[in-house]
């Protein structure tokens, strides 16, 4: 197998992307009509829809969109939202199925490399683009070369899931980038070549209440993580009180006196300001680096390897820790109400990023399982025409979230018209 950190061409296979497509949408998203609803068989994941989306709201104007821009004579750069984990996937590959079959993907390299040889062939089977830290030059051409043979090339500019569905997180350029170098090499030979980034949003909807099942998942997480006395709360109050009681934690780490009736803002950034002078004084930054800079910055330094064992694990467990806490994120405190979905998302956060040690947990990370049925909307926003855009990258990448952020506000908006979100006060709202 080639090692983690070692490109490996994608050598896609036609037939089992085509049965991988079936397999996605009966088993991964629908479940099997019948059972799916009917206890005990809506107990098995295989038979409910493993990431149980039951509806796909998928306009044809926007799949029509969608398939203007893939096809010869042009390259293509498709890039989704990321909310979540595993949806992302099979979502992903029910768009691709209908405008671009053979689109390649971009995937985690410890997905795509590092569960042994046969699942190895699998994903490169299934056209699959393992994404390398530090190390993605190889994958980058191997995706222009793919782009300019018409068949498009799928990746989540977010990065990581980020578990905050109403929120465009800060893009990555590397859509964009691969875009232009596509269109420089196709007008090489073809003057009218056209170059595009097709953004896509979804937004996943529950068709019901699922506060029942929400409420269990949150007693999980306070009994693994040894929270007490949350349980008497409402729904959002045990999920603020979990996240409160982490960031004491977190506090209690860095030496801050943990302060009660601070808003949790407030306390998140003192946190973060504390790690972040200590991460600086570690590397020896720059002064005045923000905090973005002072992480790639602490990944340039890991990755020298300058330093021993114990110092890059120090500076290894901080930028880990600063990432944790950086994952509230303002859009938390943005609105006065909280939907269930939101609570969904906060729930799978910390089931993620402070849940381990278990099967269960591991298996949760992997396959997260959502509380109840759930329908998935999804909308192309204007595609980023590269071939008469002549602005500068960070432009194109402000333009590109902008159009993404405004179409999953306008889902948003328009289901909350139409009744179609449970709410409760937020928590964390003037917090």
């Amino acid at each position: 197998m080639g090692r983690i950190d070692v490109f490996v061409a994608p050598r896609p296979n036609p037939a089992l992307i085509r049965a991988m497509t079936i397999v996605n949408r009966i088993v991964m998203l629908h479940g099997v009509p019948g059972f799916r609803d009917l206890l005990p068989f809506n107990r098995l994941a295989g038979l409910r829809g493993i990431a149980n989306v039951r509806h796909i709201d998928f306009p044809a104007a926007d799949q029509q969109r969608l398939k203007a821009c893939c096809g010869g004579g042009q390259a293509t750069f498709i890039t989704p939202n990321h909310p979540e984990f595993f949806t992302d996937w099979m979502i992903d590959k029910e768009i691709v199925s209908r405008v671009s079959p053979l689109a390649a993907s971009w995937a985690t390299h410890g997905v795509v490399n590092g569960l042994g040889r046969p699942m190895q062939k699998f994903w490169l089977a299934n056209n699959l683009i393992a994404q390398i830290p530090g190390n993605n030059d190889a994958a980058k051409a191997h995706s222009v070369d793919w782009a300019l043979k018409g068949h498009g090339v799928l990746l989540h500019p977010e990065g990581a899931v980020g578990w905050h569905g109403n929120y465009i997180g800060p893009l990555l350029p590397g859509a964009v980038e691969m875009g232009l170098e596509a269109l420089q090499r196709g007008r090489e030979t073809n003057k009218d070549f056209k170059a595009w980034v097709a953004p896509i949003v979804w937004k996943l909807a529950f068709t019901g209440n699922v506060e029942r099942a929400l409420a269990k998942e949150c007693a999980y997480i306070e009994i693994s993580l040894k929270i007490e006395g949350a349980a008497n709360g409402s729904l959002p109050e045990r999920v603020y009180r979990i996240y409160s009681t982490l960031l004491s934690r977190d506090e209690q780490a860095c030496g801050l006196t943990v302060e009660e009736g601070v808003p949790y803002a407030v306390r998140q950034q003192r946190v973060l300001a504390e790690l972040g002078r200590e991460l600086a004084a570690t590397i020896a930054a720059e002064p005045g680096l923000d905090m973005a800079e002072l992480l790639r910055g602490a990944r340039r330094w890991l990755r020298d390897g300058k330093a021993d064992a114990d110092e890059q694990k120090r500076v290894r467990k901080l930028t880990e820790t600063i990432q944790r806490v950086q994952r509230v994120g303002r859009w938390a405190f943005a609105a006065a109400t909280i939907t269930q979905e939101e609570i969904a998302e906060h729930l799978k956060r910390v089931r993620n990023d402070y849940c381990r040690g278990s099967l269960r947990d591991t298996i949760n990370r992997f396959i997260p399982q959502p509380a109840g049925p759930r329908r998935a909307h999804i909308r192309m926003p204007e595609p980023l025409a590269l071939h008469a855009y002549d602005s500068s990258l960070d432009k194109a990448l402000a333009t590109l979230r902008s159009r993404m952020q405004e179409a999953v506000t306008r889902i948003v908006t328009e289901l909350d018209a139409g009744g179609g979100f449970i709410s409760y006060p937020n928590p964390f709202y003037h917090r």
